[in-house]
């Protein structure tokens, strides 16, 4: 026999109202499909998490302290560039998704999400003042809780130990009632999140909690993904060792790279032969200038100070930030080499966003490029799909630089060109290098199909 309860609720802080559907089974199994969540945070994971449960059917809140981004999101325009973002706000905002700055919603939720940011501190580790604050927020706000045993999730990359040590003691401090706490690490890749989202290669909770599993696996019950259930450390240690997989990858195939340039070997068919073995696989092996971003950078770097603070001397994880960091030297030295003195000469840089379909410019290699050419006194053309407003305060428009509506317009005039990001429209690229002083061309991303580029590492 199968029971529907529909039960009515009403959010009166936000004035609108959820329809929540329990199905009970045999054996007294409950699935709940409608779940009401708050997420802590409207940076890139909190958001694109939001959508994407809003999208499931659940009724969300996101929560910010900046007003500005909480008046765009309930605007329905998205304060990130992210393929499907804009659609999927405009039709869930107001709807089944909210953002406010106050932690109202949390006593409603079922589900509390932590996704804000864990910036590095100058000796690389992790600076989790933001997710103490959350912590403490959500406690003082379930004081008012109204839904049984509710779940505070970490979604933040944390190091291990934070969840268990930092997160929990922090709502329970304020918490009288029973809670649950985990930790579930996001595997988003930026420009493709909401499809990595919706279709994970895997789901990690983290807890020793069956209650808040229980749960978790609710709000997770549509995923197609196999759910793997871990202790709290394991889970966030799981986000940190496979970004630096990821980013050790990146780094090896730079190197091989390097030494294939200096024999005349093209590393992309070496690169190939070596991802068709099935014990490697092709992905992250492509040689360039280098990986940037939110998270490659910022989690090795603080897997790294962890490590050291246990007593390990992370080598490995040294030599992957050693051999990025000296990538956009080594193509400074190629460009030296090409076109000597750089002193007033005019430089295109194509490409600012750290890659592709995002205008995210934290720790873009274009940027240190800019400032490499910059100290030599060249002239700088730039050109990028999304992310030039982006660059434009860290680098105003100037004598200097400049900011150009096409990739054309970037090239004309130019004594070089350097290719910093793989946009697709960078591959349909010809007749624009005629523009072009003199058709020295560097890319770094290995996009173009013209005969007569360089690239970085072939």
């Amino acid at each position: 026999m199968i029971t529907l309860h529909l039960i009515r609720k009403e959010h009166r802080a936000d004035v609108h109202l959820t329809i929540r559907i329990i199905i009970i089974l045999p054996e007294d199994r409950i699935i709940l499909y409608m779940l009401t969540i708050t997420i802590i945070g409207s940076g890139y994971v909190g958001l694109i998490t939001g959508i994407c449960l809003a999208e499931r059917g659940n009724t969300v809140t996101v929560v910010d302290i900046d007003e500005e981004k909480v008046r765009v999101i309930n605007a329905g325009e998205p304060p990130i560039y992210e393929e499907g973002l804009q659609e999927l706000l405009k039709k869930h905002v107001g709807v089944s998704l909210h953002a406010s700055t106050s932690y109202t919603s949390v006593s409603e939720s079922d589900v509390i999400f932590i996704a804000v940011g864990t910036p590095p501190l100058p000796d690389g580790s992790a600076d989790l003042q933001y997710i103490r604050s959350a912590a403490e927020q959500i406690g003082i706000a379930l004081l008012e809780k109204h839904v049984k045993y509710p779940v505070v999730v970490v979604k933040s990359t944390v190091p291990p130990t934070t969840t268990r040590d930092i997160v929990c003691p922090a709502v329970k401090k304020h918490m009288e009632e029973p809670f649950g706490c985990c930790m579930n690490p996001e595997f988003l890749r930026e420009g493709r999140a909401i499809e990595d989202f919706m279709h994970p290669d895997r789901i990690v909770i983290g807890s020793d909690d069956e209650e808040a599993i229980a749960k978790m696996k609710q709000v997770y019950a549509d995923f197609d993904a196999p759910i793997l259930v871990t202790s709290p450390t394991a889970a966030e240690m799981i986000k940190y060792a496979a970004n630096a997989m990821l980013a050790t990858r990146i780094s090896f195939s730079n190197e091989i790279g390097n030494v294939c340039k200096k024999l005349g070997i093209d590393v992309y068919e070496v690169m190939k032969g070596v991802g068709l073995d099935n014990r490697i696989g092709p992905a992250f092996l492509n040689a360039g200038v280098g990986f940037g971003g939110s998270c490659f950078p910022k989690d090795v770097s603080a897997l790294a100070s962890l490590a050291t603070s246990v007593g390990i001397d992370p080598i490995l994880l040294h030599s992957v930030i050693t051999v990025n960091d000296n990538q956009p030297s080594i193509m400074m030295a190629l460009l030296e080499e090409r076109v000597h003195d750089l002193a007033d000469k005019q430089i295109a840089v194509l490409g600012l966003a750290f890659k592709d379909n995002t205008d995210d410019i934290r720790e873009s290699r274009a940027l240190c490029m800019i400032e490499l050419l910059r100290e030599k006194g060249a002239r700088i053309s730039c050109y990028d799909p999304m992310a030039m407003e982006e660059v434009k305060h860290i680098f105003p428009a100037s004598q200097e630089i400049s900011y150009m509506s096409s990739a054309g317009d970037a090239l004309d005039g130019a004594d070089a060109c350097l290719v910093m990001t793989e946009w697709p429209e960078f591959e349909k690229l010809d007749k624009e290098f005629s523009r072009m002083k003199t058709q020295i061309i560097i890319d770094g991303r290995h996009i173009l199909n013209i005969p007569h580029a360089e690239g970085l590492c072939w």
